[in-house]
């Protein structure tokens, strides 16, 4: 019980961000003329949330490059590891292996995890925004409010769908009464599917980028590269039990940092041509 409250006091504060955030779009975009209630007034919302939370993270991203190029410049050192303990195989040589790379890293001022890091920052203002999306059909039946949200809001999110599929429906748990069953599995298995393959393609580019063939043959960075691949898997299989709001939440931030790679990689490219 003690573990729980704890969880729930932490995420308290992020659960107000993310509902004051929304709130705020919601409003706006209902001042201009789109109607409260729509499903995509409340879809643009989410969106403004993610676009705010990624803004604030950009100053994240730019260490997150400077750790990559370091990474690069990492390399000959690292290809003078590989070939030190190259042939050994024994648990000794393996554990210091990892140990001296670990220190090289430390040296350099980078880790292999910096690619995961504004993901990991991301974590709980996704987990409030489930929290909240989540308690949206009960908060609306006790007549209540959840965080920011004031309960007609949360009536209104409770009411809202795009293309038939309720912003509350989750695909593990059924369909709402009034929504359309076939809208939410094709909804949530598109966003699914396209969430899990940015975060997939994100990751592969960025190791493309930072590590060369070499430094990938290690026994520590295969662990690395599989740790990164299987993130994106769990994201995706956990898709199921997200309401359709979460996912929206989730597809339109791994499109970002897709498309955010892709112009780093674009640009660092164009300078190596010149």
């Amino acid at each position: 019980m003690g573990i729980s409250v704890d969880l729930e006091t932490i995420m308290l504060p992020f659960q107000w961000v993310v509902s004051i955030v929304m709130v705020g779009f919601h409003e706006g975009l209902s001042a201009v003329g789109m109607p409260a209630a729509d499903g995509w007034t409340w879809t643009l919302s989410i969106i403004g949330l993610v676009l705010v939370i990624r803004a604030a993270l950009i100053p994240v991203f730019l260490k997150q490059l400077d750790a990559q190029r370091r990474m690069r410049l990492l390399q000959p050192d690292l290809k003078k590891l590989q070939d030190k303990y190259k042939g050994k195989t024994d648990q000794l040589s393996r554990q210091a292996m990892a140990q001296e790379q670990m220190a090289m890293y430390k040296k350099h001022g980078t880790n292999p995890f910096s690619a995961c890091l504004p993901m990991l920052i991301q974590v709980p203002f996704f987990l409030a925004l489930f929290q909240v999306l989540s308690g949206i059909s009960s908060a609306a039946r006790q007549n209540e409010g959840v965080g920011a949200m004031s309960h007609e809001q949360v009536v209104q999110f409770d009411q809202s769908s795009i293309f038939g599929a309720p912003l509350s429906a989750v695909l593990l748990h059924g369909t709402p009464p009034g929504g359309n069953v076939v809208s939410v599995w094709v909804l949530s298995i598109l966003m699914i599917v396209t969430m899990t393959a940015a975060q997939f393609i994100v990751q592969k580019m960025i190791m493309a980028r930072t590590m060369s063939d070499e430094a990938m043959a290690t026994p520590f960075m295969r662990q690395q590269k599989a740790i990164l691949y299987v993130l994106p898997v769990i994201f995706g299989a956990g898709g199921i039990v997200f309401p359709i709001g979460v996912l929206i939440y989730w597809t339109t931030t791994n499109l970002w940092t897709l498309a955010q790679q892709f112009f780093v990689d674009r640009r660092a490219t164009g300078q190596a041509e010149a």
